[in-house]
Formats: structure tokens, C-alpha cells, sequence
């Protein structure tokens, strides 16, 4: 009997960190960028020897590789890019994600091998742009982020079979339309459709009027002002049987440039929730909670359900849990060599959270450094020590502590 394993989980790799953390955590596939043609300029990335080294780890995991070629790039980039198509191609990557026509063409030149997915930069907002694409050789398009689901499984049903469609179901939200941003570009020169985007939708804006210099009236309601560009984060981890309905192939995790424990976790929130899809049973609570537990700001359904409206209070974000500690090895009985990462000390109540290791509170005892000393409370920077778990748990597992900003 065939088994429904429902859409591919795909998910962000800024480096080989984050990548390591996706995999471990259950990610069907990764996207990642190498150190040009990515739109995020700012993660870590990948030189072409970590490539090689991810591409045979995901390889080794059964985890497919998607390699982000999405800018819009400039005569003085294009003649690189026959180069570094070549090399994606070598090093045995599944897909390259592209948005500019001239680069899908050396693409298909240069790298024959590779699947063609068009990104979400292309806009694709209908099904004949969708089959637009598909004759032009695409295997997938990544729709673009305004789409309600009843667009989305029209879509579905107006192109073929074989081309997959693809959507962001977790993560920040750009203001602009489909991340067509100018915006950062006139007020930082750092260019958004080049990976560089400074975000300058998530300032405070006041007004000035032309004949009183440096006097601001604030934009809102209140003597506060208002963040009046700030986008709501996506979160359709309630919603995933209706995701898969409407006829997705792959449900994608926006992330590259936030942490590895936001990989590990947002991964691991979204594997239970489409297994759990796919079984015909609801998603434990244990699961769904974890996306409460990672840095984001207030979320909403983004448009799958109509408007998800702006969220104008501030720019901040909600981060309620840190890490203090990353575990290395742990045997049977729970007793772990872990990693330093923020302080924390015998008495303290934490969580373990793991691959497939739901979230547990213990209490910590006492523990000892790696030459057998008792150790109450580890303090320096990425320091190893031993300490007690109340269940085993693999390496690259978390110990939280929830320690909410006042």
C-alpha cells in the first residue's frame, strides 16, 4: 500500500550550521545560496567547497538541495554565472531557484542536469504564468506570497500535473509586493532585489512638515507613534491538510538569515504537522507550541485567507526562550556532553527539545566539567560539560530556558 507522505518540507540553510540543524530535524529538502546570485546577501552562505560538503551531506540523508539564483543580475554578473551553473551541476545539486529569464536560458545551457524552480520573485500570481514558465522548462514555480488558497488550487487545477507548485507557509513577510522592493535601496543604497534588503519597512516613521525642520508628529493614535510598514509573520502550521487540499507539492520555511535554532525548531514544528497530516491526525500540542518558542513577530495566515493586515505596534520581535546549551552525545540513561551557549546553572528549570524529542522541563542538576569536577555553573563560551538529561536525546538537541523580555 502506497503511503501518503504529504508536500515535501523544505526548509532554510544559511550555512552549514543551519543546514546540519534542517536536516537533523527533518527537512525533506533545503534551499541554500552560495556566495553570489542568493537573495540573502547576509547569511552565512556557502563557498563553493561548503557546497560540496552540504550537497554530500543532504545526499548521505536522502535530503534534496535547491540553490538560490534568484537576483536580478547585472551585465558585469552575467558572464560569471555560466561558471558557477557548471559547478552546482557538478556537485550533484537538485535545483536551481531562478527569476530572470536570461539566467533560466544559461541555465538550461550550461546546466542541463538541474531542474528548473522559479522563485517567488517572478511574481507568479495566475495559471498562465505558471504555464508560461512550464513551457519554458520549468519543473516547479514558487508562487508568489499574495496568493489566497482558493487562487492557489485554481492554479493547481489549470496547469499540468507534472509542474510542481511550490509556497511559503512560515516566516517573515515582506510589505512590498512579492519582495519587489525599492525602498531600502533609495534610503540605504543597499539594493533588496540583490540580497542586501535593510529592512527599512520595520523603522519608525513619523511625519515632518515642509516649514517646521526637525519638528515630528507622530503616525498613529497615540504619542507613541505607529510602525506603519511592519509586516505581521506567516504561520500556517494550523492549516496544513488545507495546504496539501489545495494541491502544493512543497511547503517552505522562510529563515536563511535567522538561526540555527530557528532552523532546528521551525523543521521540527512543521515535520510533526505533515506527518501528522498526512495520518489523518491532529497535530499534538507538545509540536505545535514550538513555533511559539522561536523569535518571530505577531503571526497571521499571511493571504491564504484574506488580508493579514499590518501590525503597526513595533518592530520587535518575540523571543521568549534562548538557548543555553547544545547537546553533543548523550548515552541511554540521559547522561549528555553538551556545549556552552549562554549561562544558566544547577537549580534552573529548562527544556530539552530534540529530533523527535518533544519539549521537556526538568530541573537541572549538578553537573561536572570534562576532567570530572563538579560543576554548578558552566561559564565559559562554548564550554563542554557533562550533565544528566531526563531522557536521551541526539546530538544537535536544545537546553531552553524561557526567560521573557519584561
Amino acid at each position: 500500500m502506497t503511503v501518503n507522505k504529504g508536500p515535501e518540507l523544505l526548509c532554510p540553510a544559511g550555512d552549514m550550521e543551519r543546514l546540519e540543524m534542517a536536516v537533523a530535524y527533518g527537512a525533506d529538502a533545503v534551499y541554500l545560496a552560495g556566495s553570489d546570485f542568493g537573495m540573502r546577501a547576509f547569511a552565512g552562505n556557502f563557498t563553493p567547497q561548503e557546497l560540496r560538503r552540504a550537497v554530500a551531506l543532504c545526499n548521505s540523508r536522502g535530503v534534496a538541495v535547491h540553490v538560490t539564483c534568484n537576483t536580478m543580475p547585472r551585465n558585469g554578473e552575467v558572464e560569471r554565472l555560466p561558471e558557477w551553473l557548471e559547478y552546482l551541476q557538478e556537485v550533484g545539486a537538485d535545483a536551481a531557484i531562478v527569476a530572470d529569464v536570461g539566467v533560466l536560458a544559461l541555465l538550461k545551457r550550461h546546466a542541463p542536469a538541474l531542474k528548473v524552480h522559479i522563485s517567488t520573485q517572478a511574481s507568479i500570481t495566475n495559471y498562465q504564468a505558471a504555464r508560461a514558465w512550464y513551457d519554458l522548462g520549468a519543473s516547479r514555480v514558487i508562487l508568489a506570497r499574495e496568493l489566497s488558497l482558493d487562487e492557489i488550487a485554481e492554479i493547481r487545477a489549470k496547469t499540468p500535473r507534472e509542474l510542481e507548485i511550490e509556497a511559503f507557509v512560515h516566516g517573515a513577510m515582506c510589505v512590498s509586493y512579492s519582495g519587489r522592493c525599492l525602498l531600502s535601496n533609495y534610503m540605504t543604497g543597499r539594493d533588496a532585489s540583490r540580497g542586501a534588503c535593510a529592512q527599512p519597512c520595520r523603522y519608525k516613521y513619523a511625519l515632518m512638515e515642509e516649514k517646521r525642520p526637525g519638528e515630528y508628529f507622530p503616525i498613529g493614535e497615540d504619542e507613541g507613534g505607529a510602525f506603519i510598514l511592519n509586516s505581521r509573520d506567516m504561520c500556517m502550521i494550523d492549516h496544513i491538510p488545507a495546504l496539501a487540499a489545495a494541491g502544493l507539492s512543497s511547503l517552505k520555511i522562510e529563515g536563511r538569515a535567522k538561526s540555527a535554532y530557528y532552523a532546528a525548531i521551525a523543521t521540527a514544528a512543521y515535520r510533526h504537522a505533515i506527518d501528522a497530516a498526512a495520518a489523518g491526525r491532529p497535530l499534538e500540542k507538545v509540536w505545535r507550541d514550538e513555533v511559539e518558542k522561536v523569535s518571530h513577530r505577531p503571526y497571521s495566515t499571511g493571504f491564504y485567507f484574506g488580508e493579514p493586515g499590518q501590525y503597526t505596534g513595533d518592530a520587535r520581535y518575540i523571543r521568549d526562550y534562548q538557548v543555553v546549551a547544545v547537546v553533543e552525545s548523550c548515552d541511554a540513561s540521559g547522561h549528555a556532553l553538551c556545549s556552552l551557549r549562554n549561562k544558566f546553572a544547577a537549580g534552573d528549570e529548562l527544556e530539552l527539545v530534540g529530533p523527535d524529542v518533544p519539549a521537556t522541563a526538568f530541573k537541572v542538576p549538578a553537573m561536572t566539567d570534562t576532567d570530572g569536577f563538579s560543576l554548578t555553573e558552566p561559564r565559559t563560551p562554548q564550554m563542554r560539560f557533562y550533565v544528566d538529561l531526563p531522557v536521551q536525546a541526539p546530538p544537535l538537541s536544545f537546553l531552553r530556558a524561557c526567560r521573557k523580555s519584561s
